[in-house]
């Protein structure tokens, strides 16, 4: 049983004994820290520290490829499907070797110690190999997300002024040769797969290798010798690109103690990690969120295989039918989350209970409500978890101990039902890529939803007033005011941007930085912070009431027949409207069953299909106790679901609000004209 006791705790302290704080996680009080192991203080010591613990051990996994079928669609589509076979493992020394090699390959080529080079590659092996390679020969690592558009990646490459990438041959043909020609200091292209050696339609300035080559160059240049220049703790490791929700990508540069802090903080959050974990990399390793979990792994020999949201689970698009999805085959028992894709497995399990026989429902019903009431006390049900929920705990491969979500805010609902389904605690993060993702992680056994848990032991958090949005210090029941996170994890500012190093950056008198975040939170009685608030989602409507955007998509996201929404407002207007993604499924049924059929894209443009949806958005807006200024009164219903790779949500799902402002630009204008 999980002890009573640690549920009344308090998990942080003010420790100047105002409300506002700051903060400090109880054994934290006397002092922050910094580092796992002392004199660790680069991403190079701690890898090789690792190595010397777990020479042997599992590192890195990838499965093998056994054959790519073509599979046609009724639509006339071709989707390539894949059938893979086993995990196949580098060891720690193994991969230590792979990392060197590359280091010692790409300063053959020219690269320099404290300069940039850039990797634009999907989560895998090789990325970390490439990123340990850098990280060893202090070359500054410059990440960009798989799927930024074009022009965001040229300027990241020019702003960085790399001669250096390290990219996929995938991304190089469909994303990168369509660019080259506006990246003009671009000399060498490594690419990681074993591909063929020649190239040709490439400029003449570029010469494309294999990563393969440049590791034996590495090999060969003095047999591996040559002179390396180890980072200093202080030295920048990283320069991350965040995909941002406004505007041109932001580059983070974050140093090697930075990152070393943040994962001192994560680690001592996630019990009892060791070399007998496996962990899921499926996320994009450009993301602060994914990179940390990872290089916490590492630090602890937990081995991590790699997968990708195409091949993770058996429905997975990429795996053909009657194959496993990666999760069965790794059982991992950790891996992080966004809550996309929690909220994705919570609707699709929801509806296998819908079409239960009526029998099965109700079991379905009380166990989990008996179970909701076992956890509130602090007990577990191990016979309910074996009869009932041990089938969909095996969708994440049926060995998860723990499971990480950050990224957005994670609904209750889901959350709930990541806890009793899954039959694994899960920890809410929050962070930004400009603290390391470092912030605050929930405890595994706090079981309490809408919180993101209390400071973690490398940062300090306090709260500053916001006058414009009513957020004082002095509120009742709660102090409460923007977040403003401090530490060692805190990173270095932005690059080549003192504008906006000097509006969110701040050095107090002892010399430590703080990050505005923007987001408002309340410190609750337990020193457990709640996120209610960010200060760009609040819109004063035309009458004066103020509307948070983000709280309205939070509640309307639990109606089932919501996949995606992004409410707006125009504050010379007096009400708020949303767009929305449909969820297919559900739409269906209720056209059905109000006597209206067509194809998809009929029924979205439909209005009397987006009356009975405003209804029910309706209905579950008063249940939730929106107030009726915040309730959409006019909607626009989209067929195509919001992908990345359309610039309209971040990598982490995050809405991009003013892209999707110019997108929906017509629909906006009919909404508000009162069409």
């Amino acid at each position: 049983d999980v002890g009573q006791k640690n549920f009344s705790e308090p998990k942080a302290r003010s420790i100047s004994g105002m409300p506002e704080g700051p903060y400090r996680a109880v054994s934290a009080a006397q002092r922050l820290k910094a580092s796992l192991h002392p004199g660790v203080d680069t991403l190079d010591k701690m890898f090789q520290t690792a190595v010397a613990r777990f020479r042997h051990k599992d590192c890195l996994g990838t499965r093998e490829v056994i054959s790519v079928d073509d599979e046609r669609q009724n639509n006339g589509k071709v989707f390539k499907k894949l059938i893979l076979g086993e995990y196949h493992w580098l060891s720690f020394e193994e991969t230590l070797t792979a990392a060197v090699q590359l280091g010692s390959g790409l300063a053959s080529l020219g690269q320099q110690p404290k300069t940039n080079i850039a990797i634009f590659c999907e989560t895998r092996a090789e990325w970390l190999i490439a990123a340990q390679a850098c990280f060893a020969h202090n070359f500054r690592l410059v990440t960009l997300y798989a799927t930024l558009g074009g022009p965001a990646v040229a300027h990241g490459l020019n702003e960085t002024e790399v001669t250096h990438i390290i990219t996929s041959r995938e991304l190089l043909e469909t994303r990168l040769q369509a660019i080259l020609i506006k990246v003009p200091r671009l000399q060498h292209i490594i690419v990681v797969d074993n591909t063929p050696t020649t190239w040709p339609g490439y400029p003449q300035n570029i010469t494309i290798h294999n990563m393969a080559t440049v590791q034996k160059m590495g090999v060969l240049s003095e047999n591996g010798k040559h002179c390396r220049e180890q980072p200093q703790s202080s030295d920048i490791a990283v320069i991350m690109y965040t995909s941002g929700s406004t505007g041109h990508p932001k580059g983070v540069m974050i140093s090697h103690s930075n990152i070393i802090a943040g994962i001192t903080g994560m680690a001592d959050r996630l019990p009892n990690l060791c070399e007998e974990d496996t962990y899921i990399g499926y996320l994009p390793l450009a993301h602060v969120l994914e990179l940390s979990a990872e290089l916490v792994c590492i630090s602890h020999g937990c081995r991590i295989g790699y997968s990708s949201p195409h091949t993770l689970v058996d429905q997975s698009t990429k795996i053909k039918k009657g194959s496993k999805g990666d999760i069965s085959i790794l059982q991992p028992t950790m891996m992080a989350a966004v809550p996309e894709i929690m909220d994705r497995i919570y609707k699709n399990v929801m509806m296998k209970v819908e079409e239960m026989s009526c029998l099965q429902r109700t079991l379905f019903i009380l166990a989990y409500n008996y179970k909701l009431e076992q956890l509130a006390k602090g007990h577990s049900t191990p016979l309910c978890d074996r009869l009932i929920f041990s089938k969909i705990r095996n969708l994440l491969g049926g060995r998860t101990r723990l499971l990480l979500s950050g990224g957005a805010p994670l609904s209750a609902a889901t959350q709930r039902f990541m806890n009793v389904c899954l039959c694994c605690p899960v920890g809410q993060g929050y962070g930004l890529t400009e603290t390391c993702g470092a912030g605050t992680i929930s405890e595994h056994w706090d079981y309490s939803t809408g919180r993101v848990g209390g400071p973690l032991v490398c940062c300090e958090i306090k709260l500053k007033n916001w006058a414009d949005g009513n957020y004082y210090s002095t509120d009742h029941p709660h102090a409460r005011g923007e977040i403003l996170i401090g530490g060692p994890n805190v990173t270095m500012g932005y690059y080549k941007n003192q504008d906006k190093n000097q509006d969110d950056f701040i050095v107090d008198e002892n010399g430590q930085r703080w990050f505005c975040t923007g987001d408002i939170g309340e410190f609750q009685e337990d020193g457990c912070l709640k996120i209610i608030d960010r200060k760009k989602d609040l819109v004063k409507l035309q009458a004066g009431e103020y509307v948070s955007l983000g709280k309205v998509e939070a509640i309307l996201k639990n109606c089932p027949l919501i996949d995606n929404i992004c409410a707006y407002a125009n504050s010379d207007e007096n009400y708020v409207i949303a767009f929305m993604v449909p969820n297919q499924k559900q739409l269906q049924l209720l056209a059905h069953q109000h006597g209206m059929e067509g194809s998809w894209e009929d029924l979205c443009s439909s209005k009397a299909v987006e009356e009975l949806v405003l209804n029910a958005l309706n209905e579950a807006a008063l249940a939730a106790q929106l107030e009726r200024f915040e309730i959409p009164r006019k909607i626009c219903l989209s067929p195509e679901p919001w992908m990345p790779e359309m610039g309209l949500v971040t990598d982490a799902f995050k809405l991009k609000r003013e892209q999707l402002k110019t997108y929906y630009h017509d629909d906006i204008k009919r909404m508000y004209a009162g069409k």
